[in-house]
């Protein structure tokens, strides 16, 4: 019997109220569960290939973390490190700018932690099981899940002093970055 590993994201349910284009602070905690959702996901294939190998169920599961940390996670950090955080600094609060430095430094380490996890799913996403075990995928989760976390205590609420034409570009910058580029 197949551990219950859930169907990854393109079959999970959609959240019962999705964020509206034009609301980027929504949009950006929308990606946090994301990262909670995946994290979780990449924790429990950890047992499920240990016990049944890179079998279909975990190389459809493995394929969905690749696919959310390699395609959108770069750009969340993209939209906060490039847009968010710029206006965010121009607030001028010491604190939070403080803040702000020590996330994307966060962002730096959580990329370095990523890389054996990412190897990792790959051969699982191919059918193989890996050949040395499993990297610290716990570690890598868990930091991820505390580096979202802290930026919605301690960053996120500072948006709301933001002027309106300020999140609107913010907006606007989010969606440029995922739409594909002219003809």
């Amino acid at each position: 019997m197949p551990s219950p590993l859930p169907l990854p994201a393109r079959t999970a349910r959609p959240p019962a109220v999705s964020p509206r284009i034009d609301d980027p602070m929504a949009l950006l905690r929308a990606c946090h569960e994301k990262v909670v959702r995946f994290t979780r996901l990449a924790q429990r294939l950890q047992a499920h290939v240990a016990e049944h190998g890179a079998d279909a169920q975990a190389r459809e599961a493995a394929t969905a973390v690749l696919r959310y940390f390699t395609l959108a996670a770069p750009l969340h950090h993209a939209d906060e490190d490039e847009n968010l955080f710029v206006a965010l600094r121009a607030l001028g609060h010491a604190d939070v700018n403080a803040r702000i430095d020590a996330l994307q430094q966060e962002h730096d380490t959580l990329g370095a932690l990523w890389q054996p996890v990412r190897a990792w799913l790959a051969h699982i996403a191919e059918g193989q099981t890996p050949p040395h075990g499993s990297p610290d995928v716990d570690g890598f989760a868990t930091r991820y899940r505390a580096h979202a976390a802290q930026e919605e205590a301690s960053v996120y609420p500072h948006a709301a002093e933001l002027p309106a034409p300020v999140l609107r570009a913010l907006a606007e910058a989010m969606v440029a970055r995922r739409s594909p580029p002219p003809d």
